[in-house]
């Protein structure tokens, strides 16, 4: 596993690219409102903030195996939630 400074930056990384995604569907699209996509918007930085949160306090700091198990399911509930709210923005238009 990389160390949790990748982590944090992968987070960052996807949480932004969210927002742009959302941002140029509602440059893009006329039939898209602001107030569609703003809920979205504000999940996806709620998300950011959730994640690096739990990147900062591992389960079991003192078994290695607990702690790896942990970075791998945290990193397939954040692939999850970043492939839930960018299909969530291309339902829209």
């Amino acid at each position: 596993m990389a160390n949790r400074r990748e982590l944090k930056k992968d987070i960052n990384y996807l949480a932004a690219e969210i927002l742009n995604q959302a941002y140029m569907k509602l440059a893009l699209m006329e039939n898209v409102s602001e107030n569609d996509i703003q809920p979205i918007m504000v999940e996806a930085i709620e998300m950011r903030n959730e994640f690096v949160a739990r990147t900062n306090h591992p389960d079991g700091k003192d078994n290695k195996k607990i702690v790896k198990a942990y970075y791998q399911t945290l990193r397939k509930n954040l692939m999850a939630k970043t492939v839930e709210l960018l299909d969530r923005i291309q339902a829209l238009g």
